[in-house]
């Protein structure tokens, strides 16, 4: 059983499993998924994925509370209480380091943390993500609005000094008082501009507002398990789509396949996706931004349809419009679905009755939560 200071001093409940043996949280977990996807058969799952118990976040999300003079970062509730999380053992030590340096170089800013209830103050979030192979680090903050970004630029010569590994930094802006963490604009004020991260020999590029899963281990894992479903598959023509920094593509192309497709709607990924593929010599992949669902029409339209396609969609799924465009399209015989959300992937299913389930598998990027990353191995009818 996992031990946390924070979780017995009932300070953080967010490993809600946190005093539940691992194993049985991987029992319980599987039950769950299984019984939230009743057409997937218990002779189709795969053994579930698991993940190092501690240690294993690539990212941290801190909220900052307290002041400028002595900032917190953790939780920060309505009334401005911080409790401050610099010590969670979630995160592997390089993190775990980083705050502190990170918390003086505020101090030394003056920058005021945000307090919700009374809407003052600017700085809102820390945003720290870590590749292990490059020990190196990218830092982002989430500011209200510009006021500090001079003064920031200004000492962060002093932070990169005092913070050894630390390769990108940049600012977000979120001047709106809502849930959602970041903005659509993005200061960079460090001369690097994406980090590398290494899953499987194969360099990501992450650049600030690019997604990237949050566990290196399993999501390599991952990877491998859909590049040994296409080793399998042998499709002539792969789509790979809601493709992101390229992760499935690359891992595609580095098991042999040739014709391979990504799309992504965020240009920023994309730019990310084709600097890997340049890198490693993929020449033949090809990245476009672009909506899966215009991408799929526009494909239609030409006759360029694939044998294969995988989807990795957000927590809503790739939806009914997506779904019956796939379950229509004869040429394509198999599926590869990656998602977050079991309760999406269940209704998506449902909506292509043209497939059957061939193979699952579970893979705990959070271990003591309810999260669950679900891939599924599909084949069209015959």
């Amino acid at each position: 059983m996992s031990s946390c200071v924070y979780f017995n001093q009932g300070q953080c409940r967010s490993c809600t499993h946190l005093r539940m043996p691992y194993a049985q949280q991987l029992v319980e977990k599987q039950g769950a998924c299984a019984a939230q996807l009743p057409m997937i058969a218990e002779h189709q799952w795969l053994p579930i994925f698991a993940t190092a118990p501690m240690g294993f976040r690539n990212k941290a999300k801190m909220a900052v509370g307290g002041s400028w003079q002595d900032p917190q970062f953790g939780l920060v509730d309505y009334e401005g209480v911080a409790q401050d999380l610099s010590e969670c053992p979630l995160y592997p030590e390089a993190i775990q380091q980083a705050f502190a340096p990170i918390k003086a170089w505020i101090t030394a800013c003056r920058l005021p943390p945000y307090h919700i209830q009374s809407r003052t103050g600017e700085l809102k979030y820390v945003l720290l993500t870590y590749s292990q192979r490059e020990q190196a680090l990218m830092l982002r903050f989430v500011l209200r609005s510009e006021q500090w970004v001079d003064t920031m630029r200004e000492l962060l010569p002093k932070l990169l000094a005092s913070c050894p590994g630390l390769q990108v930094v940049s600012v977000n802006i979120q001047p709106v008082a809502m849930a959602i963490i970041e903005g659509p604009h993005e200061i960079l004020l460090s001369e690097q501009s994406s980090l590398t991260m290494w899953l499987n020999d194969l360099p990501l590029h992450l650049k600030p507002q690019s997604f990237f899963q949050t566990n290196d281990e399993v999501a390599a894992g991952l990877y491998r398990q859909a590049q040994e479903w296409l080793m399998q598959i042998r499709p002539q023509a792969l789509w790979d789509l809601f493709c992101g920094v390229g992760g499935f593509a690359l891992h595609a192309a580095q098991a042999g396949q040739q014709n391979i497709v990504g799309i992504e709607v965020s240009e920023q990924a994309i730019a990310s996706a084709r600097q890997s593929a340049s890198e490693l010599g993929f020449y033949h992949l090809v990245f476009r931004a672009l909506k899966a669902d215009d991408f799929a029409l526009q494909a239609n339209r030409l006759h360029e349809m694939p044998d294969a396609v995988i989807v990795n969609p957000p927590r809503r799924g790739i939806g009914a419009e997506l779904c019956a465009f796939l379950d229509g399209a004869a040429p394509v015989k198999n599926l590869i679905y990656s998602s977050c959300n079991p309760q999406s992937l269940a209704k998506d299913l449902a909506r292509l009755p043209s497939f059957r389930v061939q193979q699952a598998r579970i893979f705990d990027l959070f271990a003591h939560t309810d999260h669950a990353e679900v891939i599924v191995l599909l084949r069209r009818e015959a």
